[in-house]
């Protein structure tokens, strides 16, 4: 799809909006669409364990203030939740969430349709938190498909590897080489085989094969996987092309 189709189902997608500054980041209509019934359907099994208990986003004050501007503005319900949570600081974060629904079912919110309000918000506090993010400036741009192995990153100097699947639990993406540490080992294997008087690479002098300079850094063993990789492409193609010769020459006999 060119750049425009992409923007519009990325647009259809996209739930989340604004940045890391705060602020209420999930304003849907009611009713739902259907993919957000369906969604939160799904993410309400998970919410509780993995985002409640597994992350506790309220543990400080802060954040606990930051819960209270994803609620409606109630101010009697929202001074009782703020008067609670001051009096215990290390409260959780599941405590939290049930004390929402217990407070206002004590009748201390003024609005008459809270129940309703309260509904929604959580409905839009679950997807907020739980809802897949989506990278909608790189979906939309088409030029940022076209990646390729050992390409590298403008902004890191990271070169892209890749990865080997059945350990991919043992990546580390911070010790992925950037391009100023490939140099570098370079420059020290150079430095470490150089015959110092005749400014000679010993192996050459020698008459041995010229070392590749990939042989010289941390990048050899992903290009050498990579490779494996594209042999055994090349093995499945052959394969293949013999078949499909194959069988288009028994058609034929057979016509």
């Amino acid at each position: 799809m060119d750049d425009q189709k992409r923007r519009a189902v990325a647009g259809y997608l996209e739930l989340l909006k604004g940045g890391d500054k705060g602020g209420k980041k999930v304003n849907v209509k009611r009713p739902l669409h259907p993919h957000l019934d369906r969604s939160l359907q799904i993410l309400r099994t998970h919410f509780a364990p993995d985002i409640l208990a597994g992350q506790d986003p309220w543990s400080t004050p802060a954040r606990a203030a930051h819960l209270l501007s994803l609620l409606p503005p109630d101010a009697s319900l929202l001074s009782a939740l703020r008067k609670k949570w001051d009096s215990a600081p290390t409260r959780s974060s599941t405590s939290k969430w049930a004390d929402i629904d217990a407070l206002a079912s004590t009748g201390v919110a003024d609005a008459k349709d809270i129940g309703r309000q309260l509904l929604e918000a959580k409905q839009d506090i679950v997807l907020e938190y739980s809802y897949p993010r989506l990278d909608a400036e790189v979906s939309k741009k088409l030029n940022h498909l076209l990646k390729a192995p050992f390409c590298v990153h403008p902004g890191t100097g990271r070169v892209c590897v890749p990865i080997d699947v059945s350990k991919v639990e043992e990546f580390d993406p911070d010790e992925v080489p950037t391009v100023g540490r490939l140099l570098g080992e370079i420059d020290s294997w150079d430095a470490a085989h150089t015959d110092v008087q005749g400014g000679e690479d010993r192996g050459e002098a020698d008459g041995a094969r010229k070392v590749p300079d990939v042989d010289k850094t941390s990048l050899k063993p992903y290009v050498e996987f990579f490779k494996a990789f594209v042999a055994g492409l090349m093995r499945e193609e052959k394969g293949g092309k013999r078949e499909r010769e194959a069988g288009g020459a028994a058609e034929g006999m057979e016509f």
